[in-house]
């Protein structure tokens, strides 16, 4: 099976082509895209993947998105480019959020919490037995979690692994950890329609949150 995986929730997102079959991936390229460039960037950078590679996109058999939480244009540029690609081309979309790609991403077996920075003095957390239950947490609420479940924190940023003790700090390419995960959703039918593939957003926009501080 060739796929795409894409992640456009962050600061840096990315695209990773890969193909696999049972449990084996093979990464065939990554590439990295800049913040602030996606809408520009992403299409072609898909384009020039498949194409320095042999391969047309009608060749591909499935995708896989990050849904965030993170930045929102970030996420509503590549959940609209994954959307289109799918309705196109007729091929099933496997969804993973950014936090439990992150958890993959520590190799922690039991136990974790992966948290993200928020802002506002803020956290996206979300914990390892219970990964679809995103939260938005203060920072005492996120430490006071992690005390009372004795939780071993994984962060992707080291400004919010230096605010809980013994967090674990975790270097990643979250497309290439995102391929690997979304291969065995695909594989298994956890697909989902294009229609109601979304962004978690988790809060509001700072447009939003702006307005409301204004009434």
């Amino acid at each position: 099976m060739l796929f795409l995986a894409v992640d456009t929730s962050g600061r840096q997102g990315g695209i990773t082509l890969a193909r696999g079959s049972g449990k084996e991936v093979e990464i065939i390229e990554s590439t990295s895209i800049q913040g602030g460039t996606f809408s520009a960037e992403l299409i072609p950078q898909i384009g020039s993947v498949l194409s320095t590679h042999g391969f047309t996109p009608q060749q591909l058999h499935g995708l896989v998105a990050v849904t965030g939480p993170g930045s929102f244009t970030g996420l509503r540029v590549g959940l609209t480019a994954i959307k289109g690609l799918a309705e196109v081309l007729k091929i099933p979309i496997a969804a993973l959020t950014s936090l439990e790609v992150l958890i993959a991403a520590s190799a922690i077996q039991t136990g974790a919490m992966a948290v993200f920075d928020a802002g506002r003095g803020e956290v996206y957390a979300a914990i390892q037995e219970e990964p679809r239950e995103q939260r938005l947490l203060s920072l005492a609420e996120a430490i006071e979690t992690v005390r009372a479940r004795s939780l071993q924190v994984v962060a992707a940023e080291a400004s919010i692994a230096a605010k809980f003790e013994h967090a674990q700090l975790v270097t990643y390419r979250s497309t290439e950890i995102a391929a690997k995960l979304g291969l065995r959703k695909l594989l298994g039918g956890e697909i989902v329609d294009v229609l109601a593939l979304d962004a978690n957003y988790i809060r509001r926009s700072d447009a939003e949150y702006m307005q409301r501080m204004k009434k």
